[in-house]
């Protein structure tokens, strides 16, 4: 019944037109990666797209906050029943629609298949499909950080030239490259004294890369320290709406323009539908492995 049901869910999507994902994530937390993701939602809709930013930290969620949004609902609602999807999606700026998550519920910490399955579905149901969904993920290494990243079709990891973000960084591209085999990665760095100071961090993260693990890295760009950035975070707004011309903005908008113009899904089995299928096939393999573990 668990696999029917998501598959069931999956159909409705091979006749819709493809969507472009992208996940954001982070060795650590505290590196911005929460504001590159929704800078990158809303620099995107400023170019016309059709965007859902997806808060996919589902335990420390604060995308909302960011916005200064106040959601009524969020996943754990849906998980539980109590309403669908679409009734928890808020109305950001430009246009872009926020699915929020649920903020210091340990519950969602460790969630069963049957609640991933519950999330699958529920983004089945949708009848205003995006041209492009942003996925905002939690930090760490942990399965379902995997799940999401080995899902998209755009991996992104956000890092600070500071040392355990660097080496949190590179576990992160090491685990996930070895063991959920995602061998492409775009690396944006992040709060850094300006492009040249980003470039020779993303130089030192790929001369390691290159030496040990078997991976493509891409410099998607560099997002420097910027007081406006930090004044937009204080005002909970994004800095690509409230301040577009300052540098920390126009680096945000470059790195987005930069996503559009890869090439989208081509035919039905890519997009939110392979997206979708994706983290089902994941699902079914972690809850295939937790069974053999326990033979």
């Amino acid at each position: 019944m668990y696999k029917n049901s998501q598959a069931a869910g999956v159909v409705r999507y091979q006749k819709r037109r493809p969507v472009k994902v992208i996940a954001v994530s982070s060795g650590k937390g505290g590196v911005g990666k929460t504001n590159i993701a929704t800078n990158i939602a809303i620099a995107l809709a400023q170019q016309a797209r059709n965007v859902m930013l997806l808060d996919a930290d589902i335990s420390l969620a604060n995308v909302d906050v960011l916005l200064g949004l106040q959601p009524r609902f969020n996943l754990s609602h849906v998980i539980s029943g109590d309403v669908d999807l679409a009734s928890t999606i808020v109305d950001g700026p430009h246009g872009i629609r926020v699915v929020p998550a649920s903020s210091g519920n340990f519950a969602m910490t460790s969630l069963q298949q049957t609640a991933h399955a519950t999330i699958i579905n529920a983004f089945s149901d949708l009848t205003n499909q995006p041209d492009t969904l942003v996925v905002d993920t939690a930090s760490g290494i942990s399965d379902n950080v995997a799940r999401y990243l080995q899902a998209a079709q755009e991996a992104v990891i956000v890092v600070c030239d500071e040392p355990s973000s660097i080496t949190d960084a590179y576990a992160l591209i090491k685990v996930f490259s070895r063991n959920h085999g995602i061998s492409h990665f775009h690396i944006v760095t992040n709060q850094t004294p300006n492009r040249l100071a980003g470039q020779q961090l993303f130089t030192k993260i790929s001369r390691v890369t290159d030496l040990y693990l078997d991976v493509v890295l891409r410099h998607l760009g560099n997002v420097p320290n910027d007081n406006y950035l930090r004044r937009s975070v204080q005002e909970q707004r994004a800095v690509v709406d409230a301040y577009p011309k300052c540098p920390a903005a126009v680096a945000l908008k470059d790195i987005a323009r930069k996503l559009d113009l890869l090439p989208a899904p081509q035919n039905a089995s890519g997009g939110l539908q392979f997206f979708l299928e994706s983290l089902l096939e994941s699902d079914l393999h972690a809850k295939g492995e937790s069974h053999e573990r326990l033979q």
